[in-house]
């Protein structure tokens, strides 16, 4: 069986994220049977404010092209992120996660259902919060911001994000990288092999990547 596992570390730290990322390795490893074959691996470095996973669709779709099956260390760990489940629910890529083997398209779904109701209440119970609060004379809002700085705020916001975030997640990996030996050149290597670029647009050679590890 071909696999194409599939890691996720958060960014404030591993300990905080339940599971790091050489744990989550180890795992997958102990789930292989002689004969299976481990490809590419994908890592998503997230914090948990994140709602979109590009490294979960490139593992999904590299399993799709390779005829493979996507691999999870951790499911349950990931069960409550509704985004995460219903890419996975909806990507149609057979999947097996090595804390819950017996998990199927079905299970997710129910997961899904579950994350989106709770997602749901949470909202209801923020607006029922603010309801009482402006009934108490509170004012709500921000006084003086019309839709036009509300706008221009929003689309600078956006463009530090797509400029810092590929950054943010290349110096988390090689943190994680050097921790565990690898050298600089072959942190290039595989931080080319994500798709990840430096802040110019340029592949990552072993100069650039010490350069961010100094910045760590």
């Amino acid at each position: 069986m071909k696999y194409v596992p599939y890691y996720r570390v958060s960014t404030a730290s591993q300990g905080k994220s339940g599971l790091g990322l050489s744990a989550q390795q180890d795992i997958v490893q102990r789930f292989l049977k002689v004969g299976d074959e481990l490809l590419d691996e994908f890592i998503e470095v997230e914090s948990g404010k994140r709602a979109d996973r590009p490294q979960l669709a490139a593992a999904i779709a590299h399993a799709k092209q390779n005829k493979a099956r996507l691999l999870i260390a951790k499911l349950d760990r990931l069960s409550r992120n509704v985004s995460f489940i219903f890419s996975l629910r909806n990507s149609e890529v057979d999947f097996v996660a090595c804390d819950i083997p017996d998990a199927n398209t079905l299970t997710v779904g129910i997961m899904a259902v579950l994350a989106q109701h709770e997602r749901e209440l949470i909202g209801e119970r923020t607006r029922a919060a603010l309801i009482a609060k402006k009934a108490r004379g509170y004012k709500l809002g921000m006084p003086n911001i019309t839709p036009e700085v509300t706008s221009r705020g929003l689309a600078v916001r956006q463009q530090n994000a797509q400029m810092n975030l590929a950054n943010r997640q290349a110096a988390e990996l090689i943190r994680l990288y050097r921790k565990e030996g690898l050298t600089y050149r072959a942190i290039a290597e595989r931080l080319n092999q994500m798709g990840y670029r430096t802040r110019r647009g340029q592949e990552f050679l072993a100069m650039s990547v010490k350069r961010l590890d100094d910045k760590l």
